[in-house]
């Protein structure tokens, strides 16, 4: 059998209480991702701090509604911002496109995409047309798109082509990215080889027969193939999430779908091999609700919720429309990773069993308190707000990189953060999810140990170690 156990995961300290969230969902404005078929994906939030008050902000797609930005004014209190209004919205990212130091959007929609250039205190503006800048402030950009519209035999076997936006002097130049087969999710990552590259989330299944996920050699332009690593494997793919779960330094690649949720595990040989049923990751059917047909898996995000040194799993669920073959009642997961390596269901004690038709979503630390709550998008029904009120998580650290030159969040660096309870390797990643990205420092958890040797690897392959402290976030200069 195929096992994924480490002395990390041996090692680490068993804390006694399992997590626990509360409900604030009335503290949000509301707001509801709402639309017709268009709209049956998407829902994506982007997390990130728009006014240097160290706490996550919330711009949250609409679908045939505006948009919106929720402020985070501490203590989990929100108000709405004004920003530019943009309908038929699917998703966003948060990332530094000018390297100014402050967050822009890039924002998906049914139709033309939108880039909103920020600025102080959370204001914004629609650049999409008027944006030049020097050809290395800028970074290149991966879009995937869904079905081509005006192809008249769509939408089945109408998947559009994705593309390559490369930063020219005039702007942006694209480069069709071949064959497409509808990606609901995209994420770039180092891969089991320690290459860049592009991972494609596709919804084959409806759009296109013998479609696949894919595997995209950013360095060589080119798909993987099964012989290289990267097996043929047809899902509905709806999202996509990496981690490494071993310390290892090689990223496991999790896939939601309707049906199965298939976690592929990295080999020392640079391959990828799926979990065997044991592990208790495939999350096919609801654990609650009286539902037993076959779940749809949307959003999956990795994080340690109870800070025990272990990374968990969140996998935001819900029925595409009224499919009849699929469950309608069906629970978000919360996959709580134990010392074996084998993951355990503890949503429905942990609060967080929603079985509203979810979408996107992110986990990110709120309120400043060194655990990380939650935020659900859902369709048709208001958002959802979980506070982490784990009674006995363990120690964190909250680390913010930064270097010169456009790259300022270091997007690509790799962090080896080393304890008494083992070693945890983080990549410094915006994709992946379903149409949902951070861009916000990189908690870890740490379980029972007081301090930690950090070390970073630059994306230009340099290095830099530091000794830090628990319980505090950490600033860390190229």
């Amino acid at each position: 059998m195929l096992r994924l156990v480490s002395a990390m995961m041996a090692s680490a300290s068993s804390l006694c209480a399992g997590p626990m969230f509360q409900d604030l969902s009335e503290n949000l404005p509301k707001h509801i991702y709402t639309g017709g078929w268009e709209h049956f994906v998407g829902g994506g939030a982007a997390l990130f701090d728009c006014d240097a008050d160290s706490l996550p902000d919330i711009f949250v797609a609409g679908g045939s509604k505006p948009a919106q930005l929720i402020r985070n004014g501490g203590d989990f209190e929100f108000t709405l911002a004004t920003v530019p209004e943009i309908t038929v919205v699917t998703g966003a990212y948060p990332i530094d496109i000018n390297g100014d130091g402050l967050m822009d959007l890039f924002v998906l929609r049914v139709g033309p995409n939108v880039v909103l250039k920020g600025g102080p205190d959370c204001t914004f503006s629609d650049v999409t047309a008027a944006w030049g800048l020097p050809t290395d402030t800028r970074p290149t950009l991966a879009i995937g798109n869904y079905v081509n519209r005006a192809d008249p035999d769509g939408p089945f076997e109408a998947c559009d082509d994705n593309v390559i936006l490369r930063p020219n002097p005039r702007g942006y130049a694209a480069d069709v990215l071949t064959p497409g087969f509808c990606p609901l999710s995209m994420l770039a990552a180092k891969d089991a080889r320690g290459r860049d590259t592009l991972r494609l989330s596709n919804d084959r299944h409806y759009y296109v027969a013998g479609g696949y996920e894919q595997m995209w050699d950013i360095e060589t332009s080119r798909y993987l193939t099964a012989a290289e690593g990267w097996p043929k494997l047809s899902l509905w793919g709806m999202g996509i999430a990496s981690r490494d779960l071993n310390g290892d330094g090689r990223d496991e690649v999790m896939l939601t779908s309707m049906g199965d949720q298939v976690l592929q595990i990295a080999q020392v040989d640079g391959r990828y091999r799926a979990a065997p049923f044991e592990f208790g990751i495939y999350a096919h059917r609801p654990y609650t609700g009286g539902d037993g047909r076959p779940s749809t898996g949307w959003h999956a995000e990795f994080a340690d919720v109870d800070n025990d040194a272990r990374a968990d799993l969140f996998i935001a669920k819900g029925n595409v429309d009224q499919m009849p073959g699929m469950a309608t009642r069906d629970p978000n997961n919360l996959l709580l990773q134990q010392p074996d390596g084998t993951s355990q269901e503890v949503g429905f004690e942990a609060g967080i069993a929603s079985i509203k038709r979810s979408r996107g979503g992110g986990l990110a630390d709120l309120d400043g308190g060194g655990r990380l709550d939650l935020i659900v998008v859902n369709r048709r029904s208001p958002l959802q707000l979980y506070r982490n009120v784990t009674a006995q998580g363990g120690n964190w650290l909250r680390l913010d990189l930064r270097q010169p030159g456009g790259n300022r969040n270091a997007i690509g660096a790799v962090v080896r953060v080393t304890t008494v309870e083992g070693v945890q390797v983080l990549q410094k990643l915006i994709g992946g999810g379903h149409a949902s990205g951070q861009a916000l420092p990189l908690h870890v958890g740490l379980g029972a140990a007081e301090n930690a040797t950090v070390q970073v690897t630059w994306p230009d392959g340099s290095r830099t170690e530091k000794a830090l402290i628990a319980g505090q976030s950490h600033l860390i200069e190229k």
